[in-house]
């Protein structure tokens, strides 16, 4: 039998089917399950041990440890769970990605689900014009499931029969004892398969379907073990421009993946004969069915990995922390730190890192107040110069901020989101948008008094007096701000920010008064007048920016989906 490159060319068309349809059940899983996989992943992660279990049970029912992998940094970045909790996590997920071995195994070889398949996809069909959005995305994981199996059916009829071919079979005779120099040839071939195809399922998947058709079994379990690795090398080129969290949970996967794939390369012949061994305890054909029996090493092999390293995970922390250092420069606190750039988060679960970025937006303005206020009492020029060296930089960086906040809000609005999170959303670029203006203001603020001071204008004691009283005002209304936004929304009330912000409105106004009442009594210069005016003013417009940002945590006053399309437009 010839083997051409047609051949070649349907087997990546059955495995494209294949992840097309695992893309699309999992995806649809993702939204419907998303929020409670969050809330488990929150709760369920108090040690490593529990943590496993949590990634176990997720990787299980999304069928994707990508999916899990990417929610668990997800949650490290917004400082929600450890670096050792989500070690825990990512342990689990290895062993919940070995499922997919299973369903493929049982039922892919033992049910003809391809001939179910029409029938499940006639139910799921006309679920995708149901009004609620639930029932839609249980349509799409129907059709993701029928067309998934549909792709296995193809995959197996393009797999050319290895027991039926002898050139094949001769080729693979060579290595019906493979020594080490060998296994570790096929664990290479499994990590280039996977990293090709960038999903360890459908290696894994496309391995199992090359051993019903005569694969060996033990060049079969070197291949698995390189998709272990393959999976982790698509981790760790995603976060190459990530953040530092996100590197140091991936470098944790491949240290796991490595040491795991390191000893079982050494004893994997010893551990396969004790394998088929345990199997003929408990099932009667184990041996001579292979798909059955590599689908238990691979899940024997994560099992047993996780149980010999789960006790060192701190040390595989430590490693981590240690191999992936931070910059540590002054500006990279200043530069999206929560937010995975390099590793694309789900829309729901990405909410949870643009929230922790908009406390750490606010903590910068909290700087710049502070230092207007230092500025507001300098006298000595080299003082002067520095503290509006150090406005005028944070201020650009709170523009590229902002900037960049809008940019992957503006990307995670192009999936699907509920209606709550879409609200959500809406409400994060109104925080962004309003604390780059308090910036702006704070910018414009600290020029009025370079230009006072430059012009050596004089404000009299009771000016000083009431811009300080005003400026207290602000500050103790930024502290409120800053709360909130650190706060679950349930626990954030309006009652004190606006108590707060009438309270600068009904300062300001008696400044205003009072202002013009010395301007008509000509208690002070004109000059001085003007900037004293800029100033107050100033503060006040901040106090109108700091209630829009509870407001919006708590979705009031959120503009519509217009400031959205705006903001597409002229990023």
């Amino acid at each position: 039998m010839e083997f051409g490159i047609f051949d070649v060319i349907r087997i990546i068309g059955a495995l494209g089917f294949f992840i097309f349809g695992m893309k699309v059940m999992s995806e649809s899983l993702q939204l419907v399950a998303g929020a409670g996989m969050r809330r488990v992943l929150g709760t369920m992660t108090t040690n490593r041990y529990t943590g496993v279990l949590t990634g176990f049970l997720i990787t299980a029912i999304l069928q994707s440890s990508s999916a899990t992998t990417v929610m668990t940094v997800s949650f490290v970045n917004a400082g929600l769970i450890s670096l050792v909790e989500s070690a825990g996590v990512m342990m689990g997920a290895n062993i919940g990605t070995t499922i997919t071995g299973w369903l493929v195994s049982l039922i892919g070889f033992k049910v003809k689900i391809s001939a179910y398949a029409l029938p499940i996809i006639a139910v799921g069909f006309p679920m995708l014009f149901s009004s609620k959005e639930r029932n839609k995305k249980w349509g799409e994981v129907l059709i993701g499931f029928a067309l998934l199996f549909m792709g296995l059916g193809e995959l197996k009829d393009a797999v050319p029969d290895i027991k039926n071919n002898p050139e094949v079979l001769s080729f693979l005779n060579e290595f019906t004892d493979p020594g080490l120099l060998t296994r570790l040839m096929f664990v290479g071939v499994g990590t280039l398969l996977t990293v090709i195809v960038q999903s360890s399922s459908a290696a894994m998947t496309l391995t199992i379907v090359l051993t019903t058709q005569g694969l060996p079994l033990d060049i079969a379990a070197a291949m698995v073990l390189g998709e272990n690795i393959g999976t982790t090398v698509t981790a760790e080129l995603a976060s190459l421009i990530a953040n530092v969290h996100a590197k140091r949970s991936a470098r944790i996967h491949s240290l796991f993946n490595l040491i795991g794939v390191t000893w079982m390369v050494i004893i994997m012949p010893y551990y396969l004969d004790g394998l088929e061994w345990f199997l003929s305890l408990f099932y009667s054909d184990a041996a001579s069915s292979n798909n059955i029996a590599l689908a238990a090493f691979h899940t024997a092999f994560n099992l047993t990995n996780v149980l010999l390293l789960i006790a060192f995970v701190p040390q595989l922390v430590s490693l981590a922390t240690k191999s992936v250092k931070s910059k540590g420069d002054d500006d990279e606190e200043f530069k999206l730190e929560y937010i995975s750039r390099g590793v694309v988060s789900s829309s729901e679960i990405a909410l949870a890192e643009a929230s922790k970025e908009m406390s750490k937006f606010g903590e910068l303005i909290k700087k710049m107040s502070g230092w207007l206020f230092e500025l507001s009492e300098e006298t000595k020029d080299k003082k002067i110069n520095k503290l509006i060296g150090k406005i005028q930089k944070m201020e650009i960086l709170t523009d590229e901020l902002d900037e960049q906040i809008n940019s992957f809000m503006i990307k995670i609005s192009a999936s699907s989101l509920s209606e709550k999170s879409s609200v959500e959303m809406r409400g994060m670029l109104s925080i962004s948008n309003d604390l780059e203006r308090v910036a702006d203001i704070i910018f414009r603020m600290a020029r009025d008094l370079e230009r006072k001071h430059k012009s050596k204008i004089k404000f009299n004691d009771n000016q000083n007096e009431q811009l300080n009283k005003l400026a207290t005002l602000v500050d103790e209304a930024v502290e409120i701000m800053l709360a909130n936004l650190n706060k679950p929304t349930k626990e954030v009330h309006l009652a004190g920010a606006l108590e707060k912000e009438q309270e600068i409105n009904k300062y300001r106004s008696k400044l205003r008064k009072s202002d013009l009442k010395a301007v008509e009594n000509k208690d002070y210069d004109v000059k001085a007048g003007i900037v004293f005016r800029d100033i107050y003013n100033g503060y006040e417009k901040i106090g109108d920016h700091l209630i829009n940002v509870t407001e919006a945590i708590l979705g009031l006053g959120i503009k519509d989906e217009e400031d959205l399309k705006e903001l597409e437009e002229t990023n």
